[in-house]
Formats: C-alpha cells, sequence, structure tokens
C-alpha cells in the first residue's frame, strides 16, 4: 500500500510502512512555483552541456578540477535541497543531524533507455547497515507513462546485497515488484537507498510524449562517515556552505566530518 503525504508531516503508519517497504510517495510536495523556477535550470543544465561536464568530472577524477558549475550552485536546486516540507520529513524518518549527500538532475526525453535493477546505498566506515541514507526522487511534472516508469522492490532494502547483484536480468519484472507510471505534478518519491529499483523504458507511445523533468538528492543519518560518489566532493560541501544553503537551519547538512575520503567504486 502507498501511503501519501498530508499537511506538514507524516503520520506514524507512513513511518511504518517507509521502514517496512523501503519507499514513500508524497504527491504534490513541491509547488508550481517552486517547479516552473527548476525546469528551466534542468534545460540549461542539459542543453549547454553542464551535466556532461559534471559526469566528465567524475569519470576522470580529480579533486583539484571540479566542474565549471555544479546542480546545487542553480538557485532553485539549491533551494530544493532545503525545501522545508522535504526536511521536515527526513528528520522525521532518520533523526537530526543529517548530512546532505549528492544531487543529480536530468531530462529525459523520449526513447530514453531503461536502466537496469540496482540500488544506490553507499557504504560507511562503521559499516552499520542501520544507518539510513534516503534519496529523494523529485518529478517535477510527474510521471504519466510515456517516458517510462519506475519498478521498485518492495522490502528489498532489508537484504545486503552489492549494487548490481540483479543487474543481469535488466529491467524485466520480479516477483512482488510494484511499478509506478502515474504521479502528479511536483511528487517526491523517498527510497531507502538500499531498496532495489530499475527504470523502464516505456513502450511506443501512442501520443506525443512529454519530457520528464527528475531531480535526485540524497541524505545521510549521521553516526558513521559515509563515501562521497562525487570526487570533488569537498568543493561541492564547501559551495553549500558559502551560499548558506542550509539558511541556518540544518548546521550538519553540509558538513565534511561525516565522509570518508573519496574512492571509485570497485
Amino acid at each position: 500500500m502507498t501511503l501519501f503525504f498530508e499537511g506538514n508531516g507524516i503520520v506514524p503508519a507512513q513511518r511504518e510502512q517507509f521502514a517496512e517497504s523501503g519507499y514513500l510517495v508524497l504527491p504534490g510536495l513541491l509547488p508550481e512555483e517552486l517547479r516552473e523556477r527548476l525546469k528551466p535550470e534542468v534545460d540549461r543544465w542539459v542543453d549547454e552541456g553542464l551535466r556532461a561536464k559534471s559526469i566528465a568530472a567524475c569519470v576522470n577524477p580529480s579533486p583539484d578540477d571540479p566542474p565549471p558549475v555544479m546542480e546545487l550552485e542553480q538557485p532553485a536546486h539549491g533551494e530544493l535541497l532545503t525545501h522545508e516540507p522535504l526536511m521536515r520529513i527526513i528528520s522525521e524518518l532518520m533523526g537530526d543531524p543529517f548530512v546532505f549527500h549528492h544531487l543529480h538532475s536530468d531530462r529525459h526525453g523520449p526513447g530514453v533507455a531503461g536502466k537496469p535493477w540496482h540500488h544506490d546505498h553507499e557504504p560507511n566506515d562503521a559499516e552499520n547497515p542501520k544507518l539510513l541514507m534516503v534519496h529523494a526522487l523529485h518529478y517535477l511534472g510527474g510521471l504519466d507513462g510515456t517516458v517510462g516508469s519506475l519498478a521498485l522492490l518492495p522490502g528489498s532494502h532489508h537484504e545486503p546485497r552489492d549494487k548490481a547483484a540483479l543487474a543481469h536480468l535488466d529491467t524485466s519484472e520480479l516477483p512482488g515488484e510494484i511499478v509506478i507510471d502515474k504521479l502528479p505534478p511536483g511528487t517526491t518519491l523517498l527510497i531507502n537507498s538500499a531498496l532495489l529499483h530499475a527504470r523502464r523504458p516505456a513502450p511506443s507511445p501512442s501520443g506525443p510524449p512529454r519530457p520528464r523533468y527528475f531531480v535526485d538528492a540524497s541524505y545521510c543519518q549521521t553516526g558513521a562517515r559515509w563515501r562521497p560518489v562525487k570526487p570533488y566532493w569537498r568543493h561541492m560541501l564547501a559551495r553549500a556552505r558559502a551560499l548558506e544553503l542550509d539558511g541556518g537551519r540544518w548546521p550538519e547538512l553540509f558538513s565534511e566530518r561525516h565522509f570518508t575520503e573519496y574512492a571509485p567504486s570497485a
């Protein structure tokens, strides 16, 4: 069962559902005004090659040579990182303090490829699987089935496994999965980062598909040091602090002390 965001927070049943199933759907979490400022930033990120440069900076890592622009340096993306309703819900799920891990932004067009079954959980130096890492998947225009869907395997976060343990299955249907292909604009899907999920490509559309505007951000529970995925992670956190993205309310959100040194994934 999918439980929905109501009012200014989540109810105990939603916390229990998130703990058990590993996901929570929050329709309309992002107001229209914020979504309308985010979309042109995503367009710029893609059309001006900034996303490609960000990827290149990770493929050929050098902490002294970060990309010219990062997602969080765009005003609406920076605002999204600490959107107050989102922060409040994450705080309810993992407690205070918690730390920002990374941010991605993209625009998916017709014919976008699928992404095989995987999870996105990073290790921590305490090797403590109970420490929570969550991904906030923001669907600015919602989902309507024309540019693929998201398949989830509820409860799969309870069993430790390699990120790509099921990648050989590509995006094939799995027993017990749920498929999310209909979401209203501004919906955020919170998932435990250890939850198995796949992006399934859409069948041939019957009408003109709309681009899918997608932003995801991840956050980690404190209590150990987490492995960063950006080689320029110190620069990223320093820029977030310089831009005062925490608004003075979340002093640990961009703190370096919660991370190990960068090491490429095996």
